[in-house]
């Protein structure tokens, strides 16, 4: 038989722990290589989006000086067929292909919030009409749809909050699915029905419970809905569908397409704007991949794997992840 533990072991005996609570800056993800260089490649495109339309002339004013070189006449980019300022151009045109990414990014997330984590968590009839709707509204082309909406809108209408709401409204149901999904599981965890139960107000418990587990995966959402709205833009602007007296990087690469800049050898019109739309897509998907590793743990184990096939020693390892620790 064992003996019965006295009042005194008991007072001495060692507590277990209490699980400690995820920090704000737990949640953010961890410095990285890919992260750094991310944040470093699209902090300085969105500087100059912001300050580069201060500091340069008017992108409208036409001269003389027509299909000048890059560096000539003073102009650092050159000039197009109407003798407008290429530099110019892409200040303001990276100014608003950021302004519809932006708007597009925060439209589609709340449009996904909305139709996936209230419609998982309050189930019932709400949660289906919610999930059929939504996969309506997946099942549905979205570059047609697009290019459909685009025509019946009228040309002198076109701006650019308004191309940002049409992609928004084409793009984010995917987002909802993945939300959905992940809120039907964070629902049934201890720590909510605890809340529910105790009384807790459904606004409370979605916000302060559920929604914390669920930022990694709405910022990877926020970015990847950058993305595609940036490159649906430019895609829209090629095929004159974009926004009107507005410049953005698509608009420039369509009046270069018209201008017929590629036959006449003026390159400095279509790759500028081209490679600043690269790179910024380039940024934004190293910052998603940054933020996927938070999700799902295993893509860390899997970089860990590839250093071991670099060759590096284990010391080495050890290092690079403390680094993406700290």
């Amino acid at each position: 038989m064992t003996s019965a533990i006295s009042l005194d072991e008991q007072a001495v005996m060692p507590t277990a722990p209490r699980p400690a609570r995820r920090s704000i800056a737990q949640l953010l993800p961890s410095r990285s290589p890919k992260l750094v260089v991310g944040l470093s490649i699209a902090g300085v495109i969105i500087l100059w989006a912001i300050i580069g339309p201060l500091i340069v002339g008017n992108p409208n004013a036409i001269s003389t000086s027509m299909f000048q070189t890059p560096g000539t006449a003073g102009h650092l980019l050159g000039t197009t067929q109407t003798g407008q300022d290429v530099w110019s151009q892409i200040a303001y045109g990276t100014r608003g292909s950021l302004i519809i990414g932006f708007s597009v990014g925060i439209i589609s997330t709340v449009l996904s919030a909305i139709f996936g984590i209230l419609g998982a968590y309050i189930g019932g009839a709400l949660d289906e009409t919610f999930a059929l709707f939504t996969n309506i509204v997946l099942v549905i082309p979205g570059l047609p749809l697009v290019i459909v909406i685009g025509n019946y809108i009228p040309v002198n209408q076109r701006g650019l909050f308004l191309i940002a709401i049409v992609l928004a409204l084409t793009g984010w149901a995917g987002s909802a699915r993945v939300l959905r999904a992940v809120t039907l599981s964070v629902r049934n965890r201890d720590y909510v029905a605890a809340s529910r139960v105790s009384g807790e107000k459904t606004w409370r418990i979605l916000v302060v419970e559920i929604l914390p587990n669920l930022i990694p995966v709405m910022a990877s959402q926020f970015v990847f809905a950058m993305i595609f709205a940036i490159l649906g833009e430019a895609g829209l602007s090629f095929l004159g569908l974009g926004a009107s007296n507005s410049f953005t990087l698509g608009t420039i690469l369509f009046q270069a397409y018209n201008d017929l800049a590629l036959t006449q050898g003026a390159w400095w019109w279509f790759v500028p704007p081209g490679l600043v739309i690269a790179l910024f897509g380039c940024a934004l998907s190293l910052i998603n991949f940054s933020i996927d590793e938070i999700i799902n743990p295993k893509l860390r184990n899997s970089t860990r794997a590839v250093r071991k096939k670099w060759g590096l020693s284990p010391a080495q390892i050890r290092q690079l992840d403390e680094e993406q620790i700290k």
